[in-house]
């Protein structure tokens, strides 16, 4: 399999998963050790005060990042395994931009990084996470096959 096509088949597994259901109108492009992701902004993620609840934050840097890493393995699937994010500034308008790149890649382990800018380019949040490879093969997931 090229890597094209393992980048196509992680962005369908991405618009499979059971997640997007409540998550709507995401858009993702998966690259060698980079993704990248948009979110227009819906009131429906909004927190108490009026603005994106930082779960979203951490959903759009957490797979930008992820898919970032996933891109460089076509075997099994990765998992996260920590995650710190920093939250900078409030969102309520627009479309969210998040992107994601490796960091350091190693036999089982991977860090990548990812920002999360609002739509006029200002950065709103930032994260670095490391993720595992597990046993599950690729293949075996509905939306990768």
């Amino acid at each position: 399999m090229t890597a094209e096509e393992h980048f196509g088949r992680l962005e369908r597994l991405y618009h499979k998963a059971n997640i997007q259901s409540l998550i709507k109108g995401s858009s993702i492009a998966v690259n060698h050790g980079q993704a990248e992701l948009t979110l227009p902004v819906d009131p429906s993620y909004f927190h108490g005060a009026q603005a994106i609840h930082g779960s979203i934050y951490f959903k759009l840097l957490d797979d930008a990042a992820y898919f970032a890493a996933a891109s460089l393995v076509q075997d099994v699937f990765l998992v996260t395994s920590s995650f710190q994010i920093n939250l900078l500034r409030p969102v309520s308008s627009g479309t969210l931009r998040a992107v994601g790149t490796v960091r350091s890649k190693g036999k089982s382990l991977f860090v990548a990084e990812a920002t999360l800018y609002n739509e006029k380019g200002k950065e709103v949040a930032f994260g670095t996470g490391q993720f595992m490879r597990t046993a599950q093969p690729l293949e075996t997931l509905e939306g990768y096959g």
